[in-house]
């Protein structure tokens, strides 16, 4: 079984725990956890480019010219896409759907794989318990003391705990989730993850 060391409330080193190896012991596919990383930036797209087509762009509701006899090319409208203020072809629009179908089983997977990887390069940080005085100094003072401090880390809370939340608002390179709302693109952007006794129990829990 995968093992991690556990601090307490201050940042001390205080023992080795066991994890169970059917969510932090699996083996990593890059392929999968990279499908699962483009489909959650996918989601996240908001298409805001919009272009007009012809049908679209104000005014060339009369023929430029006579058909014949002028001996210029033939045009039905001044707004056609070769005219300069013409519609533009093929161009973006706003209701374009980036979106792309995850399966449930490859995203839980994929997070079991991260949370292994994270463990296995020693980025799985564990405590006895969050400071819950909801005081940054504190908190920074925790952290200070715990492995990949000044780097960027995503805290894992077991439950919504407004005092932690507002702890680590101002604390440079931190985020923090509930163990439930982990997910690949937040474990990827964040070298180290920060959790308690009852997320790692949580997350055990979610993800078997």
């Amino acid at each position: 079984m995968a093992k991690v060391k556990l601090y307490n409330a201050s940042g001390e080193f205080k023992s080795d725990i066991e994890l169970t190896d059917a969510v932090f012991g699996v083996k990593a596919k890059k392929d999968l956890v990279h499908q699962v990383y483009v489909a959650l930036t996918a989601n996240q797209r908001i298409p805001w480019a919009d272009s007009k087509d012809r049908s679209e762009v104000s005014g060339g509701g009369k023929k430029p010219w006579k058909q014949k006899g002028t001996g210029r090319a033939r045009h039905g409208s001044i707004r056609s896409p070769i005219w300069k203020g013409g519609g533009v072809t093929f161009g973006p629009m706003s209701i374009r759907n980036y979106s792309q179908k995850i399966n449930k089983k490859m995203a839980v997977l994929a997070v079991k794989m991260c949370l292994s990887d994270k463990t296995r390069d020693g980025k799985l940080v564990v405590l006895e318990n969050l400071p819950t005085t909801g005081k940054t100094k504190q908190m920074a003072e925790v952290m200070g003391k715990l492995p990949g401090f000044g780097r960027t880390t995503l805290i894992l809370s077991p439950e919504k705990n407004d005092n932690v939340v507002r702890a680590v608002k101002n604390l440079s390179k931190t985020k923090i989730l509930r163990t439930q709302d982990a997910n690949v693109m937040d474990l990827l952007d964040n070298q180290f993850v920060v959790t308690t006794e009852a997320g790692i129990k949580a997350l055990a829990s979610r993800l078997k």
